[in-house]
């Protein structure tokens, strides 16, 4: 791809995110407006968490991939906010004092630092819930069948075969010697899962039959796997006011990474080698799949 290209993509990337970012706020604005009758803290908890902060990478590839089928932007924009609802519950429960126990989320302080333990597990239940409170409203499909899938699936993505299943092998994983392939397997559901349902999201909204949607997870899996080794490299040596949140905290933890198991050097290869192969998945489309070749480049090119 020309370097013209690729630059020219990335401008686009940045607009489109920034934009989506403020959609995407705008949205749980709305949906969390608060209430006088003892749920006070929990909406204020749920506020602190979803609104204002995050790259919101997982709306805008949902977004990103909507454009490839031509599907109503407004309509991706409910289903990348459920997956960002999901994604917010997670770290809100990640960061918890019987998980990682941390004190800063997004370069503000976590949600049970803030409000309590207590109110911080059901922001994220009710965040949790929310997700599939949106996919099932006739607002975001008109047809149930694809309102259907797209909670079947976020739901795998999610769950023991996905997100929550990933992250029970990182917390055993803690002082063990993991290989590659299980490190592979581990982020591929921890984050990767979540990542891939973004992109096929917009699939099952085109109806696209599973077998046509090869090439599209092909490329949500390069990009989730890219985008965990550039967590690892900031993890590594990153700077924590540039990341929103502590730096070195794998190491800490004794949990082996790919930047441990393939050095510096070898992990910025394997990355950018991801990427290539993740755009090489575009290959049948066009000038629409630029979004998704900007968003490619910027998963090994951020320092947050």
């Amino acid at each position: 791809m020309p370097v013209e290209t690729i630059d020219r993509s990335a401008t686009d990337m940045k607009a489109e995110a920034a934009q989506v970012s403020a959609d995407i706020d705008a949205f749980f604005d709305g949906l969390l407006t608060p209430v006088q009758d003892g749920r006070e803290r929990l909406f204020a908890a749920m506020r602190h968490a979803a609104l204002g902060g995050g790259k919101r990478l997982r709306p805008l590839l949902t977004v990103a991939a909507s454009r490839l089928f031509a599907i109503d932007r407004d309509r991706a924009l409910r289903v990348g906010g459920a997956i960002e609802a999901i994604h917010v519950y997670s770290l809100i429960h990640d960061d918890l004092p019987c998980m990682d126990d941390a004190e800063l989320r997004r370069g503000k302080p976590t949600v049970h630092t803030v409000f309590g333990e207590a109110d911080a597990v059901l922001a994220g239940d009710s965040l949790h819930a929310l997700a599939f409170e949106i996919l099932a409203d006739p607002a975001t499909h008109e047809d149930p069948w694809v309102r259907s899938d797209l909670v079947l699936e976020l739901a795998r993505a999610a769950g023991t075969s996905g997100m929550a299943g990933g992250q029970m092998m990182d917390l055993a994983a803690e002082g063990q010697a993991l290989d590659l392939p299980a490190i592979t397997r581990l982020q591929q559901l921890k984050t990767g899962a979540l990542i891939e349902y973004a992109v096929e999201a917009a699939c099952i909204m085109a109806k696209l039959p599973a077998d046509a949607r090869t090439p599209y997870r092909g490329y949500a899996r390069n990009v989730g796997l890219a985008f965990q080794i550039a967590d690892d490299l900031i993890d590594h040596n990153g700077d924590t006011a540039a990341a929103g949140k502590p730096t070195g905290r794998d190491a800490e933890a004794g949990k082996a990474t790919f930047v441990s198991l393939l050095g510096e050097d070898r992990a910025r290869q394997q990355a950018q080698m991801l990427i290539e192969q993740a755009i090489e998945h575009l290959a049948d489309h066009g000038d629409e799949a630029d979004l998704l070749r900007g968003i490619a480049q910027y998963a090994v090119a951020r320092n947050h």
